[in-house]
């Protein structure tokens, strides 16, 4: 019925659905929250979190291939290995570069607004805390090692180690570059998996607000609108941050697209709105595919570019483990944190290695905090203080690990000549 619909369209049209999603859920969660007693909101919150769970799975079981099809495939069409180190240079020169903007400016911004002065550490949750620290290993460099090197493939596609299937692919991608004609076939095969996956993103994508109601319910019937009052200052002042990174990066987008930087964020809209939505920017990589496809880049830059920017250049992220990190350390008055540049220069280093191949999964920003914040005398129950309202931060650095990921695509593909001026 519907085959004469414009993409644009039905994007535009999933979009309201996930606003109008949102906002039930926001009611619903309020009326269960206000209107049922302790007991039932404890039951309730987590069922209808299920269905959030659910489209994170599905979502979740679609990544691994894609990520290990589209980087395969990547590498095989930029040709060479000359070409392969070329572009992938220039990447990681974005990667780093953007990295360290982010974790700088929320170092300054939360200096500055200091938002851990004065808060009453009575508030944390410590049960969550010590959930959270059960899923934690303290960072050491043989655990490090074991994060980046995959033992096996199978076991980092089933556990979704992004950055361990980044390594492989590119090692299996090389190889198969390497042998020529005789690896054509396993391209052709990778190539036709990559759109095979990709239709089934159109249908996992459907279920979006579905899985954004329940997530919106679950957390507003568990902690009440209230919770937003009592850490406002704390949210404000992130949201401040990824306001400036979100600034700053434009600017550098329209640098590069000029008066095309309007259309590419009409692009990014509906992928920004679901990473927002559910608080993830794994969900939206299979249709970020699409989308920088759409609007002009090679397709050999995106999916070449784009696996390793979930793996490497994840911008609200480490701003986000800056803010956390010293937002603790200013609720505890570790002094030898806060008035101590050297100190936090070296935690923003760490934090550098430790993000690694997190991409974007809910949570694993705290788990990094978590882990690294050990190593700087941060206790790990201080974790409680931010754990409360982690999804409505989380909201905003998913949004923007999108944003800086699309922007790192966009300019690979100019400085490779790569970008095509259609919209």
């Amino acid at each position: 019925m519907d085959t004469n619909i414009s993409p644009q369209v039905k994007s535009n049209k999933l979009t309201l659905y996930i606003v109008i999603a949102m906002l039930l859920g926001i009611l619903v969660g309020y009326l269960v929250n206000t209107n049922t007693s302790p007991d039932f909101v404890k039951a309730f919150a987590p069922k209808i979190k299920l269905l959030a769970t659910i489209f994170l799975r599905l979502v979740q079981m679609i990544i691994a291939p894609l990520v290990f099809a589209t980087l395969v495939v990547g590498i095989a069409k930029l040709g060479d290995l000359k070409t392969v180190g070329r572009v992938g240079g220039k990447a990681m020169v974005w990667f780093i570069s953007a990295s360290l903007l982010s974790l700088s400016l929320g170092l300054l911004l939360v200096t500055i607004t200091k938002p851990g002065v004065g808060v009453n550490i009575a508030n944390a949750d410590i049960e969550g805390a010590k959930d959270l620290m059960g899923k934690t290993k303290e960072f050491s460099l043989d655990k490090f090692i074991e994060h980046v090197f995959p033992r096996s493939v199978m076991e980092a596609m089933a556990n979704n180690e992004i950055l361990q299937l980044v390594i492989f692919s590119v090692f299996f991608g090389v190889a198969v570059t390497a042998i020529g004609k005789k690896g054509a076939p396993i391209i052709h095969a990778l190539d036709s998996l990559t759109h095979i996956v990709l239709k089934m993103v159109s249908y996992v994508m459907k279920l979006a607000p579905v899985g954004v109601f329940g997530a919106m319910a679950g957390v507003i019937a568990l902690k009440g609108l209230g919770i937003l009052k009592t850490y406002a200052y704390y949210i404000g002042s992130f949201y401040l941050g990824l306001a400036v990174l979100w600034a700053i990066l434009l600017l550098v987008g329209y640098i590069i697209l000029k008066n095309r930087l309007v259309v590419l964020l009409k692009r990014l809209y509906s992928p920004m709105v679901i990473a927002f939505n559910t608080a993830s920017s794994e969900a939206v990589f299979p249709k970020l595919v699409e989308e920088m496809e759409r609007f002009g880049c090679n397709n050999k830059i995106v999916s070449f570019t784009l696996p390793l920017g979930y793996s490497f250049n994840l911008d609200g992220s480490m701003m986000y483990m800056t803010f956390a990190s010293m937002f603790i350390a200013q609720a505890y008055n570790i002094t030898s944190i806060t008035e101590h540049l050297p100190t936090q220069i070296a935690m923003l280093l760490v934090f550098m290695l430790t993000s690694k191949g997190i991409a974007g999964v809910p949570r694993a920003s705290l788990v990094v905090v978590l882990a690294t914040g050990v190593m700087f005398g941060i206790p790990a129950e201080g974790i409680g203080l931010v754990l409360a309202i982690d999804t409505f931060c989380d909201m905003g650095r998913s949004m923007t690990n999108v944003l800086g990921n699309a922007l790192a695509t966009v300019a690979v593909s100019k400085w490779e000549g790569a970008l095509e001026t259609h919209s």
